[in-house]
């Protein structure tokens, strides 16, 4: 694998844990590391609430307004250097995807020795994940029956909705809800392509692709288009599922080494 989790300290008992030796204990560690997230998120709200509070700017209501109501919006949302560069990072993963799925075809008319089997199986765990994660276990399940709203859906950043906390499905979200974010999601996928592109080139594009992986999520806080739970745990759902996919991958492998 081009993935190299071998550790030097392996007499250590919590090694697996604190630098994993392979996909399986990453993904181990990532699949804790996620609920125990969720769980800070859910038994701490006011984190949410601080974080999408620094972004929000109240404004004075309507005559028509409920004398409680709370009214206001998310600048950012409507500034249009914002929203051209949401719109580009927007499109980043498709463009991505596709050149990915060129590649895998374009490895598969090799056959024999010719074939490069290592980069067919990083390809495929590539594409793998990005329809696990983001398209179905965020896209098609979670966003769709979670119900939490979105920030700027809520009455206490100018909407209606009340506003539960990360994990809740008690939400009056209809569809395309705020828990986790699919743009999150696709950005912790962007994130792990580092990990499958060959030296030297992964040195000089880590830092880029990061960069754009994290300012992603990050555009969708400052929008109001999601609380701080939803960016965080969306993009860590993608990690885990390519470390899940890439724990297979490799079990698969070694075994066929050991029967051949």
């Amino acid at each position: 694998m081009i993935v190299n989790f071998n550790s030097s300290n392996r007499g250590h008992p919590f090694s697996g844990i604190l630098r994993p030796r392979t996909a399986g204990d990453a993904f181990i560690t990532l699949f804790c590391l996620w609920w125990a997230l969720l769980g800070l998120f859910a038994l701490f709200p006011q984190i949410d609430l601080a974080v999408a509070n620094m972004f929000f700017l109240p404004q004075q209501c309507l005559a028509l307004a409920k004398p409680d109501q709370i009214c206001g919006n998310f600048p950012y949302s409507d500034d249009p250097s914002m929203k051209l560069l949401r719109e580009i990072f927007f499109q980043i993963p498709y463009v991505v995807a596709a050149v990915l799925v060129w590649m895998l075809l374009r490895c598969w008319q090799h056959h024999g020795a010719t074939f490069n089997t290592l980069r067919a199986r990083n390809l495929k765990v590539a594409l793998g994940s990005l329809l696990i994660g983001p398209v179905l276990i965020v896209n098609l399940w979670l966003k769709a029956f979670s119900g939490r709203p979105r920030p700027r859906q809520t009455d206490l950043f100018g909407g209606t909705l009340d506003f539960v906390h990360a994990g809740s499905f008690a939400g009056k979200c209809v569809s395309n809800c705020s828990f986790i974010s699919g743009e999150a999601a696709s950005a912790g996928w962007l994130f792990c392509l580092i990990f499958i592109i060959p030296q030297p080139l992964r040195l000089t594009v880590a830092l880029p692709i990061t960069a754009v992986s994290l300012l992603i999520p990050a555009l969708r806080v400052a929008f109001g288009a999601h609380y701080l739970s939803d960016a965080v745990l969306g993009w860590l759902s993608s990690v885990v599922v390519f470390a899940a996919l890439l724990a297979l991958s490799q079990t698969t492998h070694n075994r066929r080494i050991s029967e051949n």
